[in-house]
């Protein structure tokens, strides 16, 4: 597929060799949650390099050393279900996080997303968000999240996911050309009934055993 300006495909060692072992049908329930877990973290860690930072100085053992403190506040929106296993790691890695769930799930028929749970206060209480979501298929579930964290009022969103397709990929760049797209991979396409090829199968029945 074409190069996008604001779509980042992960070339680190560690999230590629990670990424191998998620997609193996073979990885069981557990070291699957943890896998993602950590490719979340990884994700996360190249996605928040324009953090805002302010100076600070503090007392080290030996005398006053200059650093940096984190001012931006984001807010993490994982796409439920298969969202809830990216969260954990990318809370422990952040120093200022709210989070907030979006309810969606694909209409098996015209495999549009239907929205089923959302509260979002009125006002928006952070300066970003990042959206958490393994698989961007078709796009539809990433499309209608972003509209709604518009119409609440956030102004800085990112897409982070681990598998996308070029569909998928083309769907949201083309809706909302304003938002960062960072996977570890995109894949060869969708097949028939909207799954990536080759991809890593449902990421959710493979969190949740289901």
């Amino acid at each position: 597929m074409p190069e996008q300006p604001l779509v980042h495909v992960s070339t680190h060692p560690l999230i590629q060799h990670k990424l191998a072992a998620l997609r193996d049908a073979s990885t069981d329930l557990r070291s699957f949650r943890e896998l993602m877990r950590e490719l979340a973290m990884l994700l996360c860690y190249e996605a928040t390099m324009d953090v805002k930072l302010s100076p600070i100085t503090v007392q080290t053992p030996m005398g006053a050393a200059p650093g940096f403190k984190a001012e931006d506040t984001i807010g993490l929106v994982p796409v439920l279900r298969a969202g809830l296993g990216m969260l954990e790691g990318i809370m422990q890695l952040l120093p200022n996080v709210q989070v907030w769930h979006i309810g969606l799930y694909r209409d098996e028929h015209t495999l549009r997303p239907v929205e089923y749970y959302n509260r979002l206060p009125t006002e928006p209480t952070v300066q970003v968000c990042f959206i958490l979501d393994p698989m961007l298929a078709t796009g539809g579930s990433a499309v209608a999240t972003v509209d709604i964290l518009k119409r609440w009022g956030v102004t800085r969103i990112k897409y982070l996911g681990l598998i996308a397709s070029p569909e998928g990929v083309q769907r949201l760049s083309t809706a909302h050309p304003d938002v960062p797209i960072h996977v570890a991979a995109v894949d060869e396409r969708l097949n028939e009934i909207g799954f990536i090829v080759p991809g890593l199968g449902d990421a959710g029945d493979r969190q949740f055993g289901t």
